[in-house]
């Protein structure tokens, strides 16, 4: 089946870019990652209330109840951009509580939520959804993302699921530009190192990893399917650990600097893949599902 962004979503997708581009540029990045508080984030509440003014915690909201009105679909391709941007803070926990907890949709609320083996931004929320007792401080490998760490993984909600694979889509993406884009202008041997062959397939598998991806979290956030999320989780996993790492070969030895931004998305994509439940049980889950096809066919 072929799936087409309509025009609505295009300046869905548009706008939240601008608005990201706007208020959660690399500079603001940098500024956040060197910051004096780089080892205790600061979350950035005047920017929470703007992403809820522009109704992005309740994009699925109904307007008679104060939201956008809009589908699973379009909440997709808005945290797809979030995840290009790298935007810090409990977005998803915050957009799925949009309804339920007061000041959620609108940004004046912060929630948090136990999901899976992890809780992030636990003290910075002004409301935690699950049960976090025992929960733990934990070092976390993203600068922008603090952990606690809980004595029992909570269940996993597919939908979470869904949207922390969007991230992982838009981070994929933006690796896989940023590799383009090195590519064509890193200069050796009087030419540029897109030129050569490896490099090449590099580039290639990474935007290969990145379409297939985006077809798998498309479809899923269509079908709302838990055996369609839990594929798509795995395909978006693997193309923003995996294009991140490539990216980084891309880059050389200069990518591994802490002034470059590849970094970031690789040890954001690790810390995403850890949410929710494990990639060995949707692998499981998928696994079972496909013996129960061949056991009942015709079903």
């Amino acid at each position: 089946m072929y799936f087409q962004l309509t025009d609505d979503q295009r300046a869905l997708r548009a706008g939240v870019r601008e608005l990201l581009d706007r208020r959660f540029g690399r500079e603001q990045l940098r500024a956040a990652v060197d910051g004096p508080a780089m080892n205790a984030p600061v979350l950035d509440r005047a920017l929470w209330r703007e992403l809820g003014e522009a109704g992005f915690f309740a994009l699925r909201l109904p307007e008679a109840d104060g939201g956008v009105g809009l589908g699973l679909p379009e909440t997709v391709l808005a945290f797809e951009e979030v995840g290009r941007a790298l935007l810090p803070g409990p977005l998803v926990a915050t957009h799925l509580a949009a309804g339920e907890v007061p000041g959620a949709a609108t940004g004046e609320t912060v929630v948090a939520a136990a999901d899976g083996p992890l809780v992030e931004w636990l003290d910075a929320a002004d409301v935690v959804r699950g049960d976090v007792t025992g929960a733990v401080p934990l070092r976390s490998v993203d600068p922008l993302t603090p952990l606690h760490r809980l004595p029992r993984a909570a269940p996993a909600d597919p939908l979470a699921a869904l949207l922390t694979a969007a991230e992982q889509l838009g981070s994929a993406a933006r690796t896989c530009e940023l590799a383009v884009q090195h590519a064509r202008t890193r200069e050796q041997f009087g030419q540029p190192i897109g030129a050569f062959q490896a490099v090449k397939h590099l580039c290639s598998e990474m935007l290969v990893r990145v379409e297939v991806a985006r077809g798998a979290v498309y479809a899923a956030a269509v079908t709302a399917d838990p055996l369609d999320i839990a594929a798509a989780g795995l395909l978006a996993d693997e193309a923003a650990g995996r294009g991140a790492r490539d990216c980084l070969q891309v880059h050389g030895g200069m990518g591994f600097t802490w002034e470059s931004d590849v970094h970031l998305h690789l040890k954001r994509a690790w810390l995403r893949a850890r949410r929710g439940r494990s990639a060995a049980e949707a692998e499981e889950a998928l696994a079972a599902d496909l013996l129960t096809a061949v056991a009942e066919p015709g079903t």
